[in-house]
């Protein structure tokens, strides 16, 4: 028998100050196709054991339908990487209309980079900024 997959709705950030949190101790990183934000808990929080993304999609990516589609194709993605990240991280993904149409190998491919990057940088042995990170 196949074991039974994570409960990803743990795995998401729920609470407007879940994602507050995020944006006021995190910076602005960026990708071809989205932005992201991430920060990493502290042992001390309350919050269940495991990594945690956001998604926003905004009027600005269009209408109803089109924003679903987004969120759908994002959701699935994010699924099939979260293993590659942190137990302690939160994330927040801001896609641009293009993922829309994009071929969904490519934007798999970038969560997977996101998602390695935000490893790379939860590492404290690190102090470098990465290639992908503005102010």
């Amino acid at each position: 028998m196949a074991e039974p997959s994570p409960d990803l709705r743990s795995m998401r950030l729920r609470k407007h100050a879940d994602y507050q949190r995020v944006y006021r101790e995190s910076r602005k990183h960026f990708s071809p196709s989205m932005s992201y934000f991430f920060r990493i808990r502290t042992p001390e929080e309350k919050v269940p054991e495991g990594p945690r993304v956001g998604l926003t999609a905004g009027r600005v990516l269009g209408k109803a339908v089109q924003r679903n589609r987004i969120k759908r194709r994002m959701r699935e993605a994010v699924r099939l990487n979260i293993a590659r990240l942190p137990r302690i991280a939160d994330v927040v993904l801001h896609p641009r209309k293009s993922v829309a149409d994009m071929e969904f190998a490519k934007l798999q491919n970038e969560v997977a980079r996101i998602f390695s990057t935000v490893t790379s940088r939860s590492d404290p042995r690190r102090g470098a900024k990465s290639e992908g990170e503005r102010q």
